[in-house]
């Protein structure tokens, strides 16, 4: 997808994710995030659009750190942390807005940290924010029970981007032998072969003989690999415990730099 695909989205699922908040309310449980509240999924991305903001616009106190005053010192005006109950939804929709500037206007040879393979520091970061404010659009709406099911090119994207480059971070597993798990939109040409075993997690980009294949439109496979959805609106063919192995063992990790990032690889992470 290019850029201006992954910013729009980040704009226009911000604003639905705010709409999903302002009709649940602040206590509203968000059941894809245990022990959340909408309160909680709202602070969570904020605090994200400002740290990635931060390496996009080049204000990042240090690389890839993500601690409140780091945030402070970057983005004095906004890391209010936090602002009054009244104040949070527009709270939020200004971090994103501040985000969505600055990858607006950031130059296509931008010099910044990033932590995901991609072609450019402006592509990784706005894919990634992409598809972080995506799924959390996704619990927002859970809450409310009007879930806009995601545009097929999108929802391909974003599972390329959890199989392709987020999972192939780790490199250890709590695993005796591999297990292989394929990846089928019923609705797009992609296709995903992911290996989990000891030594971690490995993807190709193409269809292969796996112990369970996943089929389904692209919109549920998504949320499906992001531990997300409904079951029932995909298909499960093979070993159906594979699929609890990658929901036990893979985990949406938020780095603060790369040495501890490593560090925690070893270990589980919350689900975001």
């Amino acid at each position: 997808m290019k850029i201006r695909n992954h910013i729009d989205a980040i704009q226009q699922d911000g604003e639905r994710l705010a709409a999903a908040a302002s009709r649940a309310g602040l206590d509203a449980p968000i059941v894809w995030c245990p022990g959340w509240q909408m309160r909680e999924l709202l602070r969570h991305l904020s605090e994200i659009h400002l740290w990635a903001a931060s390496h996009v616009a080049r204000t990042a106190v240090r690389a890839g750190v993500s601690e409140l005053e780091d945030l402070e010192a970057a983005w004095p005006d906004l890391a209010v942390f936090w602002p009054e109950d009244a104040d949070l939804i527009e709270y939020y929709l200004a971090t994103n807005a501040n985000l969505v500037s600055h990858l607006d206007s950031a130059p296509a040879d931008l010099d910044t940290w990033t932590f995901l393979p991609a072609p450019s520091p402006v592509q990784m970061w706005a894919r990634r924010q992409a598809h972080e404010t995506a799924i959390h659009r996704f619990d927002a709406q859970s809450a409310i029970d009007s879930v806009v099911p995601f545009d097929s090119a999108f929802a391909s994207d974003g599972i390329d981007e959890i199989l392709t480059a987020m999972a192939p971070r780790y490199n250890e597993l709590p695993l005796e032998s591999a297990v292989t798990l394929a990846v089928h939109p019923t609705d797009a040409e992609e296709r995903w072969t992911v290996t989990l075993g000891p030594d971690g997690i490995d993807t190709v980009r193409t269809a292969q003989h796996a112990d369970l294949t996943l089929s389904g439109t692209a919109s549920d496979l998504y949320l499906a690999v992001w531990n997300r959805g409904d079951d029932s609106a995909i298909e499960q063919v093979g070993d159906l415990a594979v699929l609890d192995i990658w929901r036990a063992r893979h985990r949406s990790r938020w780095p603060r730099t790369r040495d501890e990032d490593e560090a925690r690889a070893q270990g589980a992470a919350p689900v975001r």
